[in-house]
């Protein structure tokens, strides 16, 4: 299992309306796509001073899984144009980790 780590930054004022965009039409577009190997995705939020942090966790049974996610060069971050226009900074790039354990 591989794990996919992105985070994204936006100012308080768009924080809801970007994690709308992300649960309503990001998230489910991607579940659309029908990936194989694609385990599903997880989304994490704080503020930090004037700032409204999200990570995203999407799983994947493998890195060929991944690379069918967001292409060859698998490592670059997939933020669509309507995302960027929310957040004020974020990761160009994903982290990849094996699963090593997982919760019963």
């Amino acid at each position: 299992m591989i794990s996919r780590v992105w985070h994204g930054w936006t100012n308080h004022q768009n924080a809801d309306v970007y994690e709308e965009l992300l649960r309503k039409e990001i998230f489910l577009g991607i579940a659309k796509r029908s990936i194989q190997g694609y385990r599903g995705i997880h989304l994490l939020r704080r503020d930090v001073d004037d700032e409204v942090e999200s990570v995203t966790i999407m799983w994947f049974a493998s890195l060929d899984a991944v690379r069918a996610f967001a292409g060859e060069d698998y490592e670059v971050a997939v933020v669509p144009p309507e995302a960027r226009q929310l957040l004020s900074r974020f990761d160009s790039h994903s982290t990849h980790y094996q699963v090593i354990e997982t919760p019963a």
